[in-house]
């Protein structure tokens, strides 16, 4: 890219910053990083300053906020027994990261991809909630290159930056890490096959700069490992004995984390 041309992707990155809502509070430059701290599930309500986290297996988590707020990821048609999510974000890939057929009764159905072409927009605010999008490219079964065909779903919640990089199949350009802005926590697939290679993923994961990171989307504890293992010393890990986590912004871990939260 020209000197002029780089100039212009700034320009437009900062007039969609100045044209955002309340909401995007994760794009603006941060003066300090958010903090996290790990603590048991426990029953007690969530205060403004939390948020659950359930892993209910593959890509799908169950996040909840403090005012109430159910969200589903890459939701397939179900989320956790007995209960129906407000909202469920949905990718392309394959038939276990959607649904054709999400249940009428859920509020807002955000797909990471635009049936009718183009790329999918979504910058929503549900009671204490900010959900928006980064469109990225995916691979048909072909091989062929489908532009825009996932999202990557980042939440605001708790004054947490949030972020789900669904079925990524690609590393990440300057203009795309842009576009995502801050994230202290994001859910990563780790499978290094129907995504993309672990390697490659660790190298995301690097770029982006999370403070805290949750694998999913692993097949088994032998890739895990794996992923752990090729991670280094850079980051620590952490195992959670449930797959439900409340984080907080009151604590950051002094290194880059892996959390492991139990399941698939």
């Amino acid at each position: 890219m020209s000197g002029q041309g780089r100039v212009w992707v700034i320009l437009a990155l900062l007039l969609l910053i100045s044209n955002s809502a309340k909401a995007n509070e994760c794009l603006a430059m941060a003066k300090r990083p958010a903090q996290i701290i790990r603590t048991a599930a426990v029953a007690a309500p969530l205060t403004d300053r939390q948020v659950s986290l359930t892993y209910v297996g593959h890509s799908t988590f169950l996040i909840e906020s403090a005012g109430g707020v159910t969200i589903a990821t890459d939701y397939a048609g179900y989320a956790e027994t007995g209960l129906l999510p407000r909202i469920v974000t949905m990718n392309r890939a394959h038939h276990t990261h959607y649904t054709d057929t999400p249940d009428p009764r859920i509020e807002h159905v955000l797909r990471g991809w635009n049936p009718d072409g183009g790329a999918a927009r979504h910058n929503l605010t549900v009671g204490d909630v900010v959900i928006r999008n980064v469109p990225t490219d995916i691979r048909s079964w072909s091989n062929a290159r489908i532009v825009d065909g996932n999202s990557i779903f980042i939440f605001e919640i708790a004054g947490m930056c949030i972020g789900h990089l669904g079925h990524l199949h690609h590393e990440l350009t300057p203009e795309i890490i842009g576009a995502i802005g801050r994230l202290d926590i994001v859910m990563v697939p780790v499978d290094g096959s129907y995504t993309m290679s672990q390697a490659s993923m660790i190298r995301v994961i690097r770029q982006l700069r999370a403070r805290l990171v949750i694998p999913m989307h692993f097949f088994g504890p032998t890739t895990l490992a794996r992923f752990l293992s090729g991670l280094g010393e850079a980051f620590t890990t952490r195992t959670n004995p449930s797959s439900t986590v409340v984080l907080s912004i009151d604590d950051l871990p002094a290194r880059p984390e892996v959390l492991v939260l139990a399941g698939e």
